[in-house]
């Protein structure tokens, strides 16, 4: 199992339809491409609203597959297209992190 952490950097005159798009548009599409969504977060710092998100692949072949599909949607296409053009940039500074498994830390005894 490969776990995925997006992060995408929104802006806060615009977040209400990001996360509109996100919810009724790109998670309903991405099921589509057998993606799991496993958690979903908003993070607020100095410089940055970020929208964050956590995947769950069975492996990276997968995870590769299924972001090209989904890129290349036509149904999603279109509504970036015009979610852009109704309300501009949704997205700024994409992160992409492929989160890759460790063996888990044995407990110490701490007595």
């Amino acid at each position: 199992m490969v776990q995925q952490l997006r992060i995408y950097e929104i802006f806060e005159h615009n977040k209400a339809a990001f996360h509109a798009r996100f919810r009724d548009h790109a998670a309903r599409i991405m099921r589509r491409y057998g993606f799991s969504i496993v958690g979903m977060w908003e993070a607020a710092g100095a410089a940055r609203t970020e929208f964050v998100y956590l995947l769950e692949w069975p492996d990276e072949a997968a995870l590769a597959a299924a972001w090209a599909a989904f890129r290349a949607d036509e149904e999603w296409q279109a509504i970036k297209r015009a979610t852009s053009a109704a309300h501009g940039d949704l997205v700024g500074a994409i992160e992409d992190r492929v989160l890759v498994p460790l063996a888990p830390i044995a407990p110490t005894d701490a007595g």
